[in-house]
């Protein structure tokens, strides 16, 4: 096992190293004179920015949150940006041959030379008076050569080198900053309408809030919760569900981000289920701190609503401490005529779900692929990746999330809260 460890982690290593060799060539050696100014700095920062990227990527493990923080802001950026810079190029090595190609200026016939003859000149198309013409035997025309494409000057190449770097970076830079200030920005509504057949008329119209990894860590912080709560409580929800990865860090480390959840308003309260980070943080001090914040965990467990049953397992990943899902736990000996509303992290446990009798199930984790293409390889591993969906007589609805791992950057995955609308077939 630990040999398999080690090869993955030099695999990773030598992808990197041969990535960021190809960006040194195509953004420093092909568009700048050796020893010059910008030479010097791009090949310091091809080897620092991976360098802060590798101490991003471990440092919850290896040291202290204050100071994962100097790592994490350059490291996972730099991350968002590389993966845009190598699509922007890949296209760049596309248009390149054509730009290579391309006429410098249009062609210009030559001038004749002064005293050249020319076909306009008389005199040069009569013989002398007294010189008898002289046949000039034919010859026969040598056969036309194609000429050879002249190859592209030194400075077509240089021009060429500099507009696909310069393209290509602004082009990334565009994409993460536009990305970066939709998570700052925090969270936006989404409404979601879900019929249910056996919701009571009564209920009609009850509506859930729904939000999912959050992430608070060394880039989402206290203001990012604080922006989620207002969000929420705007909504003026009848119930409050969070639904996993709330954090990437310790209590001690990120409690005082996490405490404006006690500000959570909703008239049958705050729920709240595990996701797979909270086991890479301490998953049981976290239950205990929310539950300090006034939200419900629901560990295995069930709670009786007007209208519905609202049940809530533990995550998948708790499976490695003897703590995992439970669904026989959270859904056994229940009245099946009544609506059942399961809150679980992971979209793949809706098999089980659907075996239960369960009505609708809310997940999240997907992060609907948070960083385009990522949504292809998100589908790869989970059955539905955002959105509403339906699996048998068991509906499912994931949402995108309100935060982000890693990069502070979401390209084509927006994030969002949810507010869930059950409406009745009976009203």
């Amino acid at each position: 096992m630990i040999v398999l460890v080690v090869l993955g982690v030099l695999l990773v290593l030598a992808l990197l190293t041969l990535v960021h060799w190809y960006l040194w060539r195509r953004l420093v050696r092909d568009v700048s004179a050796p020893g010059g100014g910008w030479r010097r700095t791009g090949t310091v920062l091809a080897v620092v920015l991976p360098l802060l990227s590798v101490g991003a990527l471990v440092g919850g493990r290896a040291f202290p949150i204050a100071v994962e923080r100097w790592f994490a802001w350059p490291g996972y950026l730099w991350l968002a940006v590389l993966l845009y810079l190598l699509l922007a190029l890949g296209v760049g090595e596309l248009v390149r041959p054509l730009l290579l190609r391309l006429p410098s200026r249009a062609a210009v016939p030559e001038a004749p030379a002064p005293g050249a003859p020319t076909s306009e000149d008389p005199a040069q198309d009569e013989p002398a008076p007294d010189e008898p013409e002289v046949p000039t035997p034919a010859t026969p025309a040598a056969p036309a050569t194609p000429a050879a494409p002249a190859a592209p000057s030194p400075e077509r190449r240089l021009f060429v080198a500099r507009a696909v770097a310069i393209g290509a970076s602004g082009a990334a830079a565009a994409v993460v900053g536009t990305g970066m200030y939709g998570v700052l920005r925090g969270p936006r509504l989404k409404q979601v309408t879900v019929p249910l057949a056996k919701l009571p008329a009564a209920v009609h119209g009850y509506r859930i809030a729904v939000v999912s990894d959050i992430h608070l860590g060394p880039i989402l912080g206290r203001a990012h919760t604080q922006r989620i709560v207002d969000t929420i409580n705007a909504a003026k929800p009848d119930l409050i569900t969070i639904v996993g990865d709330l954090v990437d860090g310790t209590v001690p480390e990120l409690g005082r981000d996490a405490e404006p959840l006690a500000q959570l308003r909703a008239r049958d309260g705050a729920y709240f289920v595990t996701g797979n980070h909270e086991y890479f943080s301490g998953a049981a001090p976290w239950v205990d701190f929310v539950r300090e914040l006034g939200v419900h965990p629901l560990q295995n467990a069930r709670v009786e609503l007007g209208g519905f049953d609202l049940a809530g397992v533990n995550d998948i990943a708790g499976e490695r401490e003897g703590d995992g899902p439970d669904f026989g736990r959270a859904l056994g000996d229940r009245d099946p005529a009544r609506t059942a509303v399961l809150l679980s992290h992971q979209p793949v446990t809706i098999h089980d779900a659907v075996r239960h009798g369960v009505d609708l199930q809310l997940s999240g984790h997907t992060h609907g692929g948070q960083l385009w293409p990522g949504n292809f390889v998100a589908e790869l591993a989970n059955p539905t990746v955002a959105g509403l969906e339906r699996y048998g007589d068991t509906q499912l609805y994931v949402t995108r999330g309100a935060g982000a791992w890693g990069p502070p950057v979401r390209v084509g995955a927006p994030s969002d809260i949810t507010i869930v609308t059950l409406a009745s077939l009976r009203a």
